[in-house]
């Protein structure tokens, strides 16, 4: 029986399930928020590293590495792979820490193009559009440190009292609210863009109602919202990304790319979605460890129609390199 089925049929009982995982999470929270920021995260990513591999997605996350790099030992996969395990690890025990990291500038050294400098700076609206790496929680920390009010939209979990308790580690990093996916969540975010605001979400899921690009010399799944939103509401993509250096510590980039603006929209938010992949690849190729390879993201073989090439081809002359 599915979990929707189960909630329709024993809602007193899914109401005790959710009030005890919420107590859960919670103590789960308050336990960690007791250990220093630095130990948890060391102690959580060496646990992480020893047991993940023993759960199934290891065996899919391998399989993702192969298709990104075949010709790669598959010694060294299994490096990358143990190396990503350790790193969710960390961001899983760097979470319930999120609101005091936020306080420590001396972890994070930034860095930003003249048209990300002038968002951090409050002179014009942005998306903000980042992928799983490293600690991607902390991406918007730049923004934030400038006094930003940042509007955040991800993927509300479905106990609702687990929500609430990570939704409240999340308050300083979104000040201009945390919007669960939903039907008035593009609304409300078009609003926030064109009255000047700065939005932040993911970029890097799967999303196979959406379109197809190019990904590690293959077709993958995308989400073409990012560019559909920046399109509409004339402002520029700001692609973030944090490396994390060493234990707790982490360089954030900001690369701004502009969505072209032709008579063909579609093709415009094919190009820019297209833009956004290759520079994700190219900062997954320069730590692949980093970046959470359980995705499942390709759309497996398949060409892109001549009609698309030549459509891409004709937005992409109107953008500057």
């Amino acid at each position: 029986m599915s979990r929707k089925k189960r909630q329709r049929n024993h809602p007193r009982l899914t109401a005790t399930q959710n009030f005890a995982e919420g107590i859960a999470l919670k103590s789960a929270i308050w336990i960690f928020r007791l250990i220093p920021v630095d130990l948890a995260s060391y102690l959580m990513g060496a646990a992480w590293r020893l047991l993940a591999p023993l759960n199934a997605r290891h065996a899919r996350a391998l399989g993702h590495l192969e298709k990104a790099f075949p010709e790669m030992p598959g010694q060294e996969r299994e490096r990358i792979v143990r190396g990503m395990w350790e790193n969710l690890g960390r961001v899983a025990a760097e979470t319930f820490h999120v609101d005091r990291l936020l306080k420590q500038d001396f972890r994070f050294e930034a860095q930003a193009d003249d048209i990300t400098q002038d968002v951090l700076n409050g002179k014009r609206a942005c998306l903000f559009v980042s992928f799983h790496s490293a600690n991607w929680e902390l991406c918007v920390q730049p923004a934030v440190a400038n006094g930003l009010e940042i509007t955040g939209v991800y993927q509300a979990l479905r106990n609702p009292e687990a929500d609430k308790a990570l939704r409240a580690l999340r308050e300083n990093l979104y000040k201009g609210g945390l919007l669960s996916k939903s039907h008035e969540t593009a609304r409300r975010i078009l609003s926030r863009l064109k009255s000047g605001g700065v939005v932040a979400m993911m970029g890097d899921l799967r999303e196979t109602r959406g379109i197809q690009v190019p990904f590690f010399n293959q077709m993958a799944y995308a989400n073409p919202v990012p560019a559909a939103l920046a399109r509409s509401c004339n402002v520029p993509i700001v692609l973030g990304r944090v490396v994390r250096k060493k234990g707790v510590n982490f360089r954030i980039e900001g690369r701004a790319i502009q969505v072209p603006v032709t008579d063909d929209r579609q093709a415009d938010i094919e190009v820019a979605t297209a833009r956004i992949h290759a520079i994700f690849e190219s900062w997954i190729r320069e730590h692949p460890e980093q970046w959470m390879w359980i995705h499942k993201k390709w759309a497996g073989p398949g060409k892109t129609s001549a009609e698309k090439q030549a459509r891409r081809a004709a937005a992409e002359k109107t953008v500057s390199p």
